[in-house]
């Protein structure tokens, strides 16, 4: 995973936590809830990128 797609996935974590409190503070059901969804889309991007690594790391392990 590129430093780039890393720093994409944060932005957007960090994006969705902001709104998320937001919604909070001005009790905004809907502001609440997308800045939950931006969070969990943002974790599970990082998550299956961290899958796809480990992934090469194994496959590099066996090739050696």
């Amino acid at each position: 995973m590129s430093f780039t797609d890393k720093a994409k996935n944060k932005a957007q974590e960090l994006s969705g936590a902001a709104k998320q409190r937001i919604g909070d503070v001005t009790d905004n059901e809907r502001l609440r809830a997308e800045g939950a969804n931006e969070q969990s889309t943002a974790r599970a991007r990082q998550a299956g990128e961290n899958v796809k690594g480990a992934g090469r790391d194994v496959k590099d392990a066996f090739e050696k």
